[in-house]
């Protein structure tokens, strides 16, 4: 049985209604991602209109199609319901300690989650907690600017075949360039990273 979301009502300090809230968010994703709304609905089955009406928020979601999406947009299905349960004017605005979402393991040994708001601004922020011995391989470089602040442990990098160690404190910037990692402490590694344009 298909089952859908349903909508909170309006009283005072009513959370966001669920399809609006998604809808952004499927939006936000769908343009980081570069697709257009027939590649995204013919991706999941579903029509360009059911796409635009979505986003919308003009249409309800299934559990199933809210699935496929996640699963199409790269994201864990728990994206879409971390950030639910806010008042209005905390939406786009602020992220609680507790409500971060996550944006999955990339690699062995990482987690990430998203300090912005959303993946929708200029640049975009989230908290790596790297796992003692973790280790990123070489990467081809992007067309953005990453810049570093070391919560936590200590790590080495490497920039065009140039290492450099960093620990507690430090802050690196890294601009169109291929680098790779290795967390060579014996502790786990926390770091701040803000990058631009979004690239998530």
């Amino acid at each position: 049985m298909t089952s859908y979301m349903t909508h909170p009502g309006n009283s005072a300090g009513a959370t966001v209604s669920d399809s609006t809230a998604w809808g952004a968010q499927i939006r936000k994703l769908r343009k980081a991602r570069g697709q257009t709304l027939s590649q995204l609905g013919s991706a999941i089955g579903r029509s360009t209109s059911f796409i635009s009406k979505l986003e919308r928020g003009s249409t309800e979601i299934s559990i199933t199609d809210l699935i496929k999406l996640a699963g199409v947009l790269g994201v864990p299905i728990g994206w879409f319901f971390d950030a639910q349960h806010q008042a209005p004017l905390e939406v786009g605005r602020l992220v609680r300690c507790n409500s971060r979402r996550r944006l999955g393991a990339f690699l062995d040994g990482i987690t990430e989650e998203l300090l912005s708001p959303d993946i929708g601004g200029m640049f975009e922020m989230f908290l790596s907690t790297f796992a003692v011995w973790a280790t990123r391989p070489e990467a081809a470089p992007r067309d953005t600017e990453e810049e570093l602040y070391v919560l936590q442990g200590q790590f080495d990098i490497w920039v065009k075949g140039e290492k450099f160690s960093l620990r507690t404190g430090d802050s690196f910037r890294i601009v169109r360039e291929s680098y790779r990692w290795v967390n060579t402490g014996d502790v786990e590694v926390k770091v701040i990273w803000v990058i631009a344009p979004p690239t998530y």
